[in-house]
């Protein structure tokens, strides 16, 4: 009986661990996209105007601060830009949102971003051959390259500094210019 019980526990705990690995490899839709993304709304009250702020303050976006984004877990090869099949579907769902009504006249940053693995030097230039890369991608599925502004910025915004080498450091951070 204990046993069983504890069997029961152990396999409880084991699933409980996994649900984070299957959140985070579902592609998030472009309507949750075109949410993220929005520009803020400004209206005007007699003389004062008030701007939405973005929730976004987290380090990843300290280049940015205030500015909608998005930052996705793009899977390149090893050492190269070439996009894994794995991502194509969150690509293609981002190429979605960007051609929305909601988007379609913004600007986008792609930034590359890297862990702190390798040299400054090198994780500058994979970083922005990866952030070209998605460019790439997103003007193949028809976003007009002209809204897009490819910039690597190597291992300098870490999302996770406690953790330098954690997987969630490399992605792609999509930033509303407008």
């Amino acid at each position: 009986m204990i046993l069983s019980v504890f069997r029961i526990f152990a396999w409880l705990a084991c699933a409980c661990l996994l649900v984070p690995a299957w959140a985070q490899t579902a592609a998030p839709s472009a309507e949750q996209m075109i949410e993220q993304l929005k520009a803020p709304r400004t209206r005007s009250l007699r003389n004062l105007s008030v701007e939405a702020v973005s929730a976004q303050t987290d380090a990843a976006s300290a280049g940015t601060p205030g500015r909608p984004s998005l930052s996705l877990l793009i899977q390149f090869d090893f050492n190269s830009a070439r996009v894994r099949p794995e991502s194509q579907q969150a690509l293609a769902n981002l190429s979605q949102a960007l051609q929305s009504a909601e988007l379609g006249a913004s600007r986008f940053a792609v930034e590359g971003h890297t862990d702190a693995k390798g040299s400054v030097d090198y994780n500058l230039k994979l970083s922005q051959q990866r952030a070209q890369a998605v460019r790439d991608f997103l003007k193949t599925q028809g976003v007009n390259e002209a809204r897009l502004v490819a910039t690597g910025k190597g291992s300098a915004e870490l999302a996770n500094a406690a953790e330098p080498f954690a997987a969630e450091n490399r992605r792609v951070r999509i930033v509303n210019l407008d």
